[in-house]
């Protein structure tokens, strides 16, 4: 480290601000700033670096952000200079995050409880430190954070607290209204604060809502100029003048405001008269800042009533901007003026000469405000002079943006002022030639729309001759090199219109200049289409005429080498003009009538004139036009289309709470009175229960069979383990009754297709109501609805779910009835003990063996098997060699799988004797291993 250098700073830190300066590149600049860039972030990692040469760090790392290079490995140090206690650290801390960081970051959320206790400080240099971050760094979802002490602070007892609470809070009302719209009175009270900083402050939010909304506070009109007069008599501490004018900060907003509280409103108006009177005539207009109230004081005149007076001291200020020598002053006196020539046209006129001046001034910006000028103070009388001075103007610029806009300036006082048509052409002429591909394209359609109307009387000969003047002026330009695109189109129109009108020129003569037209602009397709159909209507005026057509070799190659162009418009437009030389003068002149181009066309939406074809073919036999409303089905398909087409609109964030479905049976869903005894907790049991009583019809007990299975442990379709708070229950007392699962399946089915069906409707419904003007509006906006089939896709139900809370139900009600011990482990795998006790699948089949019923149980709602023995004919226990059992305790995976069948009544042999003997075969051919060869000796039973 050096030695110190001047303000308390080190040698180094001087060194590097001079070399900085010193640099005589941006790439020298560059290297010196990362040398630094290594050199702090050395500094900055060591743990042992005194906090005050941390403060100098900080401040040469500002220099490093300045300059344009990433400083944000020293962002989190300056967070953590703010919760330093000493206050200069404090204070450079708050400087550093407000300059590094942004309302956005992330790193906000670490300084926001330091703010607020910052903002509970004894010391107000702290609080106003607080205040500035509050200002710069609080984003609109933490202004509630501290929304309360900062109101609180507006009552402060030091100005400087009050003043920067008032910013504070106005930053507030800027981003988020709605948080601070109930303490927008506050600001009306420091309005009347004793300090005039406050009171200044003040004005800035009391501006942004005045401008808002005038005429809730039309009332502060008498404050307003009361403070104006005040501050205009001295009456403020000498400390707010500068350049011996009186705070004129506050007169420049107090003007502002006056301009917008007294425009268009006579009563306000007047009360502010006296007082800008007085100002303009005591403004200084020797400095800068008193020729900006006087310039203030001109915009406040030209927005209240119109006062002679005052309009009368305004155009003397203005007088006094436009003779100053100061390039500066002559721009503040044209933008002055350009504001009160909408009250007073005739100010406008005394100063003719020193505008005319300011337009010839090789200062550009002060040119260009001087057309400003001239476009707003143009009439008939003076269009024609300053439309060629606007168009002299845009030739000698090259600056593409402001030359689009004196085109259309210019385009636009054309139109407008235009003294006659001749001129009219003239001028859209120029501008089409030097600035063509920058105008408007609806530009040349209203020119080609004159032309074709004419003067809009009756004076053929005028029209007439305004086309020939037209086709002669065309003719001459075609000849210019780089004509623009839109030029040429419009060239080529009027040739094709009316080259050959008048018969000063012949068809040949006109077809060769379009077809030189179409061969030196071969890569623009819309000027090659323009000049073809021009040549189609030459062509057929002279087949119209009776005249012999002679077509020139470079309009037959043309042509041949359209019809084989890539573009089918080209394409149809040549064959169009190939077909129409073979047609007959009659034909021709139907089809392509001469000077018709205004005329109006009657459409007949009726097609009346097939109504003799439409009768004869139903004389002949055939069928009738049958209108889309009364065809079968098409109502319901146009809403289905309706629907698809606003499909995107419906798919936003709802917050309606989804349809619950509404669970129905079928209205032939046949019941069953089998009973069979559950197994305790299986996940994949059948759906949720739903008994039903009534018997089914033989008619439907054909049409599926009812099976039970038994799949062994070779298929999983459950939880990886399986274990059972609830111990298995044998007693045939426990028995209930389980429901179908082909029967609730359906069930659930149906209600879930129900209540998307209705869903479905109510939604088509909803989207037939959008209005006419929705629909356009959201066709407008994104070329019309997109299909959204792909997107209409139903959820399918959640079996596995409805299976898991039926079976958990069933497990709950079974232990509560009659609570039995866990059974015992009958395979020991050697595994470790210590876990939930896992069920034994096989005592659980056991219960299946003991069939007493119990008449107390719901009748289950599955179909009744017509033979039990048949029920298990395809079923097989596989059993594995180690205990016979899978590892995973999952015995009795989807040992209960119901299929979807329709329940059938039929006599059969005893069940629990069918289900003994099934149990008896099964143990056949199986040699248990392990510690329990006895393991199927229950069921044997």
């Amino acid at each position: 480290m050096g030695s110190q250098g001047g303000f308390g700073q080190s040698k180094e830190f001087l060194d590097l601000i001079k070399s900085i300066g010193e640099a005589r590149s941006k790439a020298e600049e560059d290297r010196i700033v990362l040398r630094e860039i290594e050199t702090l972030k050395a500094r900055l990692s060591d743990p042992n670096t005194p906090k005050f040469k941390l403060k100098e760090y900080l401040i040469r790392l500002l220099y490093v952000e300045m300059l344009g290079h990433d400083a944000s490995f020293g962002y989190i140090h300056a967070v953590k200079m703010t919760h330093d206690d000493n206050l200069l650290l404090k204070r450079t801390g708050y400087l550093t995050v407000t300059l590094f960081l942004n309302e956005d970051h992330d790193l906000i959320i670490l300084i926001v409880n330091t703010i607020q206790k910052d903002l509970k400080s004894d010391n107000y240099l702290v609080v106003c430190a607080a205040l500035n971050a509050v200002c710069r760094l609080i984003n609109e979802e933490t202004i509630p954070a501290v929304l309360p002490q900062v109101v609180e602070l507006l009552g402060h007892q030091k100005e400087a607290v009050r003043k920067k609470a008032v910013m504070a809070l106005h930053r507030f009302s800027q981003r988020s209204p709605g948080s601070v719209s109930h303490l927008l009175s506050n600001f009306r009270k420091r309005l009347c604060d004793n300090d005039p900083g406050v009171m200044g402050a003040t004005l800035c939010p009391l501006f942004d809502l005045i401008t808002l909304d005038v005429d809730k506070y039309k009332d502060l009109v008498v404050s307003f100029v009361n403070i104006l007069k005040q501050v205009a008599e001295r009456r403020l501490p000498k400390s707010y003048d500068y350049h011996q004018m009186p705070a004129p900060f506050i007169q420049i907003k107090l003007l502002k405001i006056l301009a917008v509280l007294g425009s268009g409103d006579k009563k306000a108006s007047e009360q502010m008269y006296t007082i800008l009177g007085d100002i303009m005539r005591k403004g200084d207009s020797t400095s800068n800042i008193g020729n900006a109230i006087l310039y203030e004081c001109i915009c406040c005149v030209s927005s209240l009533h119109p006062n002679a007076k005052l309009l009368e001291a305004a155009a003397d200020a203005i007088s006094k901007f436009l003779k100053s020598d100061s390039h500066n002053l002559k721009y503040l006196g044209i933008a002055a003026l350009s504001r009160l020539i909408k009250i007073s046209p005739d100010i406008a006129e005394q100063h003719q000469l020193a505008v005319i001046d300011c337009l010839e001034d090789p200062d550009d910006t002060l040119k260009r405000k001087t057309f400003e000028l001239l476009y707003k103070m143009t009439k008939s009388s003076n269009v024609e002079v300053i439309v060629d001075r606007m168009i002299e103007y845009m030739i000698s610029i090259s600056d593409n943006h402001y030359k689009t806009e004196i085109a259309s300036r210019c385009v636009e006082l054309a139109e407008q002022f235009a003294p006659s048509n001749q001129w009219f052409i003239q001028t859209m002429n120029k501008v089409f030639e030097h600035a063509g591909d920058l105008v408007n394209a609806k530009v040349a359609h209203n020119l080609m729309r004159l032309i074709a109307e004419g003067f809009g009387e009756d004076d053929d000969t005028a029209d007439s001759q305004l086309r020939s003047s037209a086709v002669e002026s065309y003719l001459r330009i075609m000849g210019e090199p780089k004509l623009p695109s839109a030029f040429l189109q419009v060239i080529c129109w009027v040739l094709g219109e009316y080259g050959t009108a008048d018969g000063k020129y012949s068809a040949s003569y006109i077809t060769g200049k379009l077809c030189d037209v179409a061969e030196a602009h071969s890569a623009d397709d819309t000027v090659k289409a323009y000049a073809v159909t021009a040549l189609l209507k030459i062509y057929s005026f002279e087949i119209a005429a009776g005249r012999t057509v002679d077509i020139l070799s470079e309009c037959q190659s043309l042509i041949e080498e359209l019809l084989a162009s890539n573009s089918t418009d080209l394409q149809q437009r040549a064959y169009e003009l190939q077909a129409i030389l073979n047609v007959d003068a009659h034909a021709v002149e139907k089809i392509m009538p001469i000077n018709s181009t205004c005329d109006d066309i009657e459409i007949d939406k009726n097609l009346a004139f097939l109504d003799g074809y439409v009768q004869q073919s139903l004389e002949n036999g055939a069928e009738p036009y049958i209108p889309e409303s009364e065809r079968s089905g098409m109502l319901s398909i146009s809403s289905f289309m309706t629907h698809e087409d606003h499909e995107p609109s419906t798919h936003t964030l709802r917050f309606e709470a989804y349809e619950l479905p509404k669970p129905s049976l079928p209205p032939n869903a046949p019941p069953s009175s089998t009973e069979l005894v559950p197994v305790t907790e299986l996940s994949y049991v059948a759906d949720i229960f739903q008994p039903t009583t009534s018997l089914p019809s033989a008619s439907d007990s054909a049409a599926s069979e009812l099976k039970l299975r038994l799949d062994g442990v070779q298929k999983k379709w459950g939880r990886p383990t399986y274990s059972s708070p609830a111990p298995p229950t044998t007693s045939s007392n426990d028995t209930v009754k389980i429901p179908s699962e082909t029967a609730q399946r359906d069930t659930v089915s149906n209600s879930n297709s129900k209540a998307r069906d209705v869903s479905y409707d109510s939604r088509k419904k909803q989207v037939v109501e959008i209005s006419p003007e929705k629909q356009k509006l959201a066709a407008s906006l994104f070329g019309g609805a997109s299909k959204s089939e792909g997107r209409r896709s139903s959820k399918p139900h959640n079996h596995a779910s409805d299976k898991s809370h039926a079976t958990k139900a069933m497990a709950t009600n079974t232990a509560a009835e009659k609570p039995t011990q866990p059974p015992p482990d009958l395979l020991d795998m050697g595994e470790p003990s210590g876990g939930a006790p896992s069920v034994d699948p096989f005592k659980e089949l056991e219960g299946l063996l003991d069939f007493t019923a119990d008449t107390t149980a719901p009748v289950i709602s599955s179909g009744e098997a017509s033979d039990y023995s048949s029920l298990f004919a395809d079923m097989s226990l596989n059993v594995p060699n180690q205990g016979g059992v899978d590892t995973n305790g999952n015995g009795l995976e989807g040992i209960i799988r119901v299929e979807d069948s329709t329940p059938q009544l039929q006599k059969g042999p005893n069940l629990k004797e069918a289900l003994g003997k099934d149990a008896r075969v099964r143990q056949m051919g199986v040699t248990p291993s392990g510690q329990n060869p006895n393991l199927f000796k229950d069921l044997l039973s």
